[in-house]
């Protein structure tokens, strides 16, 4: 179901159909709208290149998140196969120490 939602952004009022909820279509619609403040905030730009630049560094935040993410994926990978290694090595250190004692 989609929801027809009425945002304010840089001055201007948009109405958004989207899937998720009003509350967080406002939440992104500030998110934007603080972001064209402060691109506008540098003075003597025009609104257009003011929101082109709100887009680049919109796009730039999400391309460096999405990089953390995949590190953090890729660190969490390393560390669960190093888990199922330390595993396997205890798995067989307990059978070694249940030899050992069986010789006695």
């Amino acid at each position: 179901m989609q929801n027809r939602v009425t945002v304010t952004v840089g001055g201007l009022k948009y109405t958004l159909l989207a899937a998720e909820g009003e509350d967080y279509v406002h939440r992104v619609a500030s998110y934007v709208n603080d972001k064209l403040k402060e691109t506008s905030g540098q003075g003597g730009i025009s609104q257009m290149d003011s929101a082109i630049l709100t887009a680049f560094n919109i796009a730039d935040e999400r391309f460096k998140e999405q990089e953390a993410s995949e590190n953090l994926r890729r660190q969490i990978k390393e560390l669960l196969e190093e888990n199922s290694k330390l595993k396997s090595e205890l798995s067989e250190s307990k059978r070694e120490i249940f030899k050992l004692q069986q010789k006695r």
